[in-house]
């Protein structure tokens, strides 16, 4: 077992058994299934890599949010919140038993750097230039 969702205001945690889970509500092609009709029938994706979750929205409806702000991307460090749609999970692993050496890869905000332009981001505009 890789570490759990734990669902606030109570339920059974659910193990996250692979190193790649589908979240949805299509329970012929989700390994986490939520069957609540505000959930998209493959709302999010949870990737392992380096010894820490990451979490990935599907371009789901309701959107995903990580400790309350909505995500396209991002890590979840443990005892983060993860939102799907409203139903709201606590995420609760080990980074260093699942493999994490030294302190945590910078976790960029993904929907920031895809709202500026590579030219921006490389600072090579001058002052007052527009694209």
């Amino acid at each position: 077992m890789f570490g759990s969702l734990v669902p606030l205001g109570g339920g059974d945690p659910i193990p996250l058994l692979k190193e790649q889970l589908m979240i949805g509500r299509r329970e012929s092609s989700c390994d986490i299934v939520l069957r609540f009709a505000n959930v998209s029938a493959h709302h999010c994706r949870l990737m392992l890599s380096g010894g820490y979750w990451y979490v990935k929205d599907l371009d789901s409806k309701n959107g995903t949010k990580v400790n309350g702000k909505r995500v396209s991307e991002k890590r979840l460090d443990p005892g983060n919140t993860l939102s799907v749609a409203k139903h709201q999970y606590e995420i609760k692993y080990s980074p260093e038993a699942l493999g994490a050496k030294g302190p945590p890869p910078a976790d960029e905000d993904f929907d920031h750097i895809l709202g500026e332009s590579l030219l921006s981001r490389a600072g090579l505009l001058r002052r007052g230039q527009k694209e």
